[in-house]
């Protein structure tokens, strides 16, 4: 996905970009400091990219095709071979349109003996129609970086960990049902009681039906088109509003990686609606979103058929990666 809310749906900058803490050009406060980091593991570029290689390979992972089935089927493979206890959350649903949809929410769980629990998220699932594409605007998408790259950081987190572990305990969650949402040609449709909104189907189900009846975690992660070249992550009033503290931690330990091109400690946009809207909401658990947004938009490529591996940078998902590495090693 992502779109902003306006009251249509529509995409839209902030007017002024609120600088939180100082200017990050000049100056210290408590919210900008470098922190001193502990040692963590060094993500693979190669791995990275072969990750989101792997998943394009498939296909456009659409619920109801043989692609999302062989992909939740290899997903579930390469966390079992990373040593993770694996659960799938499958259930049913429609889509705006009217679809009855098959869906599937994979969890992954690392040291499920640890009580405190970081989640970090991503959706498996590419959009049915390149809405936003001037020559088809009902084509299917690769969705390499909608989908695929952050799908790929978990996939690198997990081999990491299978290698050297944090005192922490890790869920990774692979939500589905994210990206079919409305066709921009449509508008606006009707409701069902019980869904607040045709986005995020497979993180409004989790949040209301956890895996585990009583599971919680200390904060979550959701990890969202991170693998453009030049992408720029800034804050999104659904963190700042919710997790705001975690938000900082994260941000100032990707400028302490060295890490500030990518990384912006300025409010971007507002009206988000994404997977952590609704595990803010319902699972009442505080998630971020990392998430590439600029000048206005989205990277380039989205909802486009230009969404290709060929518009993945192998530095971008190493940054986003090493990142999450160093936040959990920090624990």
């Amino acid at each position: 996905m992502k779109h902003m809310k306006n009251g249509k749906f529509l995409v839209f900058l902030l007017a002024v970009l609120v600088v939180v803490g100082c200017d990050e050009g000049g100056g210290e406060s408590s919210r900008q400091r470098e922190v001193e980091l502990k040692p963590s593991p060094t993500a693979n570029a190669d791995s990275l990219y072969q990750y989101v290689a792997d998943q394009v390979a498939f296909g456009p992972r659409v619920p109801n095709t043989r692609a999302h089935q062989n992909a939740a089927e290899w997903f579930v493979q390469k966390f079992e071979s990373y040593g993770a206890q694996v659960q799938v959350q499958a259930f049913d649903a429609v889509t705006y349109d009217g679809t009855a949809v098959d869906l599937k929410n994979i969890i992954a769980s690392f040291n499920p003996e640890v009580k405190k629990r970081i989640l970090l998220a991503a959706h498996w699932d590419t959009r049915p129609f390149a809405d936003q594409d001037a020559d088809d605007a009902y084509a299917p998408l690769d969705g390499a970086n909608d989908g695929g790259s952050g799908v790929a950081v978990l996939l690198e987190v997990a081999r990491q960990l299978s290698i050297s572990s944090p005192t922490v305990g890790v869920d990774m969650i692979l939500f589905d049902g994210e990206d079919w949402g409305e066709h921009a040609e449509k508008g606006g449709t009707e409701l069902p009681n019980g869904l607040d909104s045709w986005w995020c189907l497979g993180s409004q189900h989790w949040s209301k039906n956890k895996h585990k009846s009583n599971y919680t975690a200390f904060y979550g992660i959701l990890l969202d088109m991170v693998g453009a070249p030049n992408a720029r992550f800034h804050y999104d009033n659904v963190s700042q509003e919710n997790a705001g503290r975690i938000l900082d931690k994260v941000w100032s330990i990707a400028h302490t990686k060295g890490y500030q091109n990518y990384f912006k400690k300025q409010a971007g946009f507002a009206g988000i609606t994404d997977d952590h809207v609704f595990v803010n909401k319902y699972a009442l658990i505080p998630m971020i979103d990392i998430i590439d947004y600029q000048k206005g938009t989205f990277m380039p490529a989205w909802h486009t058929q230009n969404d290709t591996l060929e518009n993945i940078s192998k530095e971008t998902l190493a940054v986003v990666t090493n990142t999450v590495l160093a936040v959990l090693f920090n624990e």
